[in-house]
């Protein structure tokens, strides 16, 4: 695997850390293969930490002391680089997406982070906590829309999307926030910014109907999968795992309807919305 970069540990915490980690490593004479196989991980794992691409856990940090002698250096320290202001279960997987250079992404039953508006993602957010008060919520929503700032660079990330019909037909909000949200992604999609898919209900049973898949490829880090669930999520870099969803998720754009289809009747769906029918 290619060798480790120089870091900017004055960049953030987590690089500094990951500067701590190669320091370490190395005065231990272990290669990041060898620090891996110790922590029960991986070599590409040990790297990602290093450069700062992946969160340094608490486990993993007292692990890390232990083997390379460094007290509890980095389990006093791995919080500071923890931090974020994402939910915990999404925070490694939403900083993940900064550096992608592809994002594959299947939906159920909502419309994906990085396709949303405030008014829908505010929706969504409402929805998740019912009672917390309005500066939390704008909160969240602020920082999803930071998300989806990755997309105003022209031509990095490419972002495919496969959106199950359900998360179209569920009215989130009001019809004019669905009109919005709609109107939005046919935008990103006439762009060319945007490759979205609509799963129809007439695709019947498919590989990933129990949960949302998102897939991510970088230029100099393994490619990495984020299953989710109901307030949990994980992030995996296992080769095989990784391929195993790739698989699935080429089988879901395969039993999806064309880019030019689903344009239409996404465009079709926004005028509905906006003309408060039935869609």
């Amino acid at each position: 695997m290619p060798g480790p970069k120089d870091l900017d540990p004055s960049s953030s915490p987590r690089a500094l850390l990951g500067a701590e980690i190669r320091h370490a490593r190395e005065k231990a004479g272990l290669s990041q293969e060898d620090l891996g196989l110790r922590l029960f991980s991986s070599g590409s794992f040990i790297g990602q930490l290093e450069a700062g691409t992946r969160r340094m856990q608490p486990e993993y940090a007292r692990m890390l002391d232990e083997v390379l002698g460094t007290e509890d250096f980095f389990a006093r320290n791995c919080g500071a680089s923890a931090k974020s202001k994402y939910p915990e279960h999404f925070a490694e997987a939403a900083e993940a997406e900064e550096g992608a250079t592809t994002i594959r992404e299947y939906a159920s039953m909502l419309i994906p982070g990085l396709l949303q508006t405030p008014a829908y993602a505010r929706a969504v957010c409402r929805a998740y906590q019912p009672t917390a008060p309005e500066e939390a919520i704008e909160e969240l929503v602020v920082a999803r829309m930071e998300r989806a700032r990755i997309l105003d660079d022209p031509t990095r990330p490419l972002l495919w999307a496969v959106i199950d019909e359900a998360a179209l037909r569920r009215m989130t909000g009001e019809r004019a926030v669905m009109a919005g949200v709609l109107h939005h992604i046919a935008g990103l999609m006439r762009r060319n910014r945007a490759i979205v898919q609509v799963l129809p209900f007439d695709a019947g049973a498919h590989p990933a109907m129990q949960g949302c898949v998102k897939l991510m490829d970088c230029d100099d880090a393994p490619a990495l999968v984020y299953l989710e669930g109901v307030g949990t999520g994980r992030l995996e870099d296992d080769p095989a795992t990784v391929s195993r969803y790739r698989h699935y998720y080429e089988l879901l754009t395969a039993s999806a309807l064309s880019p030019g289809k689903s344009l239409a009747l996404i465009g079709a769906m926004a005028q509905d919305y906006a003309h408060e029918e039935h869609p």
